[in-house]
Order: structure tokens, then sequence, then C-alpha cells
């Protein structure tokens, strides 16, 4: 009896996973695209600080959505705000 109930919960494992596939790969898709554009903004003020006018600049990537993600990494913690540069802050990247 356990034996088919753990049976039945793998197929409908499976079922699910291959109605979401699509859904997953797109998800994997973005998740790259992100983690690309952190690392272009982390490259970019690893050694020295910089504002987000600069690092948007720098990379081609718009201000809005720069300032977005330093924002989020200002957040968790592994960018710091610092300096202000006339009306902006400069961010430096913090070490692990």
């Amino acid at each position: 009896m356990i034996e088919n109930k753990k049976s039945d919960e793998k197929a409908a494992l499976k079922q699910l996973r291959d109605q979401r596939k699509d859904r997953i790969k797109e998800i994997r898709e973005m998740n790259k695209a992100q983690n690309k554009v952190i690392e272009e903004i982390s490259e970019q003020i690893k050694t020295e600080g910089k504002t987000v006018p600069e690092i948007a600049q720098a990379t081609g990537i718009e201000t809005s959505q720069v300032l977005l993600y330093v924002s989020s990494l200002v957040e968790y913690g592994f960018v710091a705000e610092g300096a202000k540069e006339g009306d902006y802050f400069k961010y430096e990247l913090l070490e692990k």
C-alpha cells in the first residue's frame, strides 16, 4: 500500500513537471539574464564606487534597471551606499 502511494506521488510529480516544463525553462532563462545583469553591475563597482548613472553608462543597462538592481543588492547586503557625489550616491561592492 505504501509502495503504491509513493508510485502515485512520483507519477503525479512527473506529470506536473511535464505540464510546466515550458514555464520552468522560461524562468531559468529569466534567472540567467538577471544573474548576468548583477554580474555586470558588480564588475563595475568591484574596484571603486560608482553612481547609478555611471554604472548605467558603462554597462548599457537602463538607469531605472540599474537603480532597481542596486537597491536590491543594497537591501540584501551585497552592495553598500558610499559617499554622495553631487545628487547621487556612489555604490560599492562589499566583500563576501
